[in-house]
């Protein structure tokens, strides 16, 4: 295994200063978090874990200065609205969400208290904010990939396995943000010869059923965009994927160390850590309109050889040489 790391660290977001963490606040403060992921998985688990220890770094302990109520989503619409009702009614000083699923039905329910977003793509042109440098309202937060990020995505996959000619794009048709990512697939389909066909998906079911109907004619891959439910059915995206030999590009490191092809994206534990130094930013007076969107400047590109060799493939040395890690 190797790591190379060859962009800048996220803007800066997560290395404020600490000295305002020596004065400690009267009373008990409450912080909301939302997660559109089930509980028992380990990499939003490990999400949560770095953003509770930026928390205490910062100078806030749960249970001592600070009570974090947590909610799990599991990609499932339904509980989300629930939780997104819950925790507005237990009136938190500001709320931690991950992912356009969870915020947009929560910012539903409140325009006044505090959020902070963390794995949402565009805010702007999706209406969550005013604009990324001055969001204005009750929103700010970090935001995932420009749209044009999934054009790439496409041609890094034609890059693994130049045999693919067509692809099917795995997004999430209630998520607005996944049709940015689509159009931009699209876009840049017919320069690289390839056939792209938007799959939507909302659960496991959709999941199978849509792999299993597109995998038999030849040729063929996945871009598997994020959203809740494709993180929260990747194991089973893997194994479909591997049993009908398709190469696929994912954009979370964590599919790869699961058995995934190839994944191009961001660091989601600076993500995590600049989250909770908005938190703390808040919870000390400033409001999450002033505070500017971040977007990612470090992306990695992460490749599994045992996958590809698993299905046929040579990933060019070159390429290898620019991955940040590559799993052998």
């Amino acid at each position: 295994m190797k790591r190379r790391t060859f962009i800048t660290l996220l803007g800066g977001a997560a290395a404020w200063p600490l000295a305002a963490s020596a004065q400690q606040p009267e009373g008990m403060r409450r912080v909301g978090v939302l997660m559109a992921f089930a509980e028992n998985d380990p990499e939003a688990q490990a999400s949560i874990t770095v953003f509770r220890q930026a928390l205490q770094k910062l100078g806030w302990s749960d249970g001592r200065n600070v009570r974090i109520d947590c909610r799990w989503g599991g990609a499932d619409r339904e509980r989300i609205s629930g939780y997104a009702i819950e925790l507005v009614g237990l009136k938190p000083d500001v709320i931690l969400v991950s992912t356009g699923l969870v915020l947009q039905p929560l910012r539903q329910e409140t325009r006044s208290i505090p959020i902070v977003f963390t794995q949402t793509s565009e805010p702007v042109q999706n209406g969550f904010v005013a604009s990324l440098g001055h969001p204005g309202g009750n929103i700010t937060g970090f935001t995932t990939f420009e749209d044009s990020v999934w054009g790439k995505s496409l041609e890094m996959l034609k890059e693994v396995a130049p045999h693919v000619a067509r692809v099917a794009v795995i997004l999430n048709p209630d998520q607005v943000p996944q049709a940015g990512m689509w159009r931009a697939v699209e876009a840049a389909a017919p320069s690289l010869e390839v056939k792209a066909t938007a799959t939507p998906v909302r659960n496991a079911a959709d999941i199978e059923r849509a792999i299993n109907a597109f995998a038999p004619e030849p040729n063929g891959g996945l871009i598997v965009l994020p959203s809740g439910a494709t993180i929260v059915h990747r194991e089973l995206i893997i194994a479909l994927a591997a049993r009908h030999r398709l190469p696929a590009i994912y954009a979370y490191r964590q599919f790869i160390a699961d058995g995934g092809l190839v994944s191009y994206g961001f660091d989601l534990a600076e993500q995590y850590r600049g989250a909770a130094a908005y938190v703390d930013r808040i919870l000390r007076g400033e409001k999450p309109g002033d505070l500017p969107v971040q977007q990612p400047t470090k992306f990695e590109l992460v490749i599994n050889l045992k996958t590809a060799k698993a299905l046929g493939l040579h990933v060019p040395s070159q390429l290898q040489q620019l991955a940040d890690e590559v799993i052998e």
